[in-house]
């Protein structure tokens, strides 16, 4: 029996082990943990973990059956609420989330709410048990730009309400930065994210990947010669954010973003597939975010030594702090309180270095964390061959760019209502990255969830 101030431990993967290879860190609970740790569950009359949570997934209720050892039926609540539960169980900070407001974490830990959800999805994903779907069809077209969390969300939400949802995809694969942001380690795409896709297309929606939308075909013409009734933007942030720095277009420079995604979408990680990737035997890493330790790790993994150039101390690092404890247990070095000045360059036009200044924290700033400030004369360089820039995204502007009437803020974002995802464009709604900048996917499910509810009220008043 568990002690009830404590988690049921998670089993993980070994880090010197883990560290050469591309499998999963994290192992999982299997049924008999999972039960044991739903015991601890104060199954609270008015819940707070479900206000925590984005896509308000009724907690209590789901850990419940699981404690019963009804695990499809805990599916089922999850599943009213979310299409992604093994991927939410993965990636999700629940710590700041449903977690933090966790009655059991006053005295001692709180629940493992994301591990638990993380069992239930992968169970009904091996005993393959299907979502609820529309009771009945709805004679209206929607279509949905981008399979990532708040396209997939949407569509899973609009299908159960019995629409007919066309999703659009710009690349050849589904699921968008599930799929080339997050690194296999961290969420395996073949046995998770493909799998969990599969699910909304049992609820009927349809996919069309290559599809780049303000290109291949734009808004208006998905409305006026496509027969759409509404449409739903997801189309997340590619964009690449960089810092302007002397040598920043040295061969050897990459963003995040495309490491990322040539490692993953482009399986540079397996030997069996030929694609270009400069490993690197010494790395550096510019930013303190997830996405700066998901690109960290994988350079790790393909044989790199890897440094994190951040210009803050640890207390402010945005990653998660699990993300930062297995980097750290992998062997990844912080040069914490540090940040680049200018990038190296050898006679070849290639990365030899990066000229580097010391920090320290003065006052905070609008963001609430101490702002850094240089210390004179405090600059060195680091001898590196690769540099990966983390330094954020924002929406690529092509969709906001063919799409009249279609307002976008000064950072290139579309401009949405939070709580149903309208913009100032009649039946195009918006969700996600799209709108927010670079976040969680949580959050994008979130607003997923909340253009469906808007598109559905608009389709039903119209």
């Amino acid at each position: 029996m568990a002690d009830v101030l404590k988690q049921v431990p998670v089993r993980e993967q070994d880090p010197e082990v883990r560290a050469k290879n591309f499998e999963e860190v994290c192992l999982g609970y299997n049924q008999e943990e999972a039960m044991d740790e739903a015991t601890r569950c104060l199954e609270c009359k008015n819940a707070k973990c479900i206000a925590g949570c984005p896509v308000a997934i009724n907690i209590p209720d789901f850990i419940r059956e699981v404690k019963k050892g009804n695990i499809e039926e805990a599916y089922k609540v999850i599943s009213r609420s979310s299409a992604l539960p093994s991927v939410c169980g993965r990636v999700c900070p629940q710590e700041s989330q449903c977690e933090e407001r966790c009655i059991r974490g006053i005295k001692g830990e709180p629940v493992s709410i994301g591990k638990l959800e993380r069992f239930v999805g992968d169970y009904a994903l091996e005993h393959d048990i299907k979502p609820e779907g529309a009771k009945e069809k709805k004679n209206h077209k929607v279509a949905v730009i981008g399979s990532g969390p708040a396209g997939i969300t949407c569509a899973g939400d609009l299908a159960k309400m019995g629409y007919d949802v066309t999703v659009f995809e710009a690349l050849h694969e589904l699921g968008g930065v599930l799929v080339y942001g997050i690194p296999e380690f961290r969420l395996p795409k073949h046995k998770v994210v493909a799998k969990e896709i599969g699910k909304v297309k049992e609820l009927g929606v349809k996919f069309e990947t290559n599809v780049v939308i303000g290109k291949s075909v734009t808004i208006d013409q998905l409305i006026e010669e496509e027969g759409f009734e509404a449409v739903f933007i997801g189309s997340g942030a590619g964009l690449p954010m960089f810092m302007g720095i002397p040598g920043e277009n040295a061969n050897g420079v990459f963003s995040a973003n495309e490491y990322l995604t040539r490692s993953n979408l482009m399986k540079a990680f397996d030997s069996s597939y030929d694609t270009p990737l400069a490993a690197g035997k010494k790395v550096a890493v510019v930013g303190g975010g997830n996405v700066a330790m998901d690109a960290a790790r994988t350079a790790l993994r393909l044989g790199a030594e890897v440094h994190i150039v951040y210009r803050r101390s640890e207390e402010e690092l945005p990653a998660r702090v699990e993300e930062v404890h297995h980097a750290k247990e992998e062997g990844i070095i912080f040069n914490l309180l540090t940040n680049p000045k200018e990038i190296l360059v050898d006679e070849n036009g290639s990365v030899k270095g990066m000229r580097v200044v010391k920090m320290e924290l003065g006052e905070p700033d609008a963001s609430g964390r101490r702002r850094p400030i240089e210390i004179p004369d405090s600059e060195y360089e680091i001898e590196v061959d690769t540099v990966i820039m983390s330094l954020g995204t924002s929406p690529n502007p092509l969709i906001a760019s063919t799409t009249k009437g279609l307002d976008v803020n000064r950072r290139k974002c579309i401009i949405a209502e939070e709580e149903n995802g309208q913009t100032s464009k009649a039946a195009v709604f918006a969700g996600g990255d799209a709108v927010t900048g670079a976040a969680t996917v949580i959050l994008a499910m979130g607003a997923g969830k909340a253009g469906a509810k808007g598109i559905d009220e608009y389709l039903s008043n119209k």
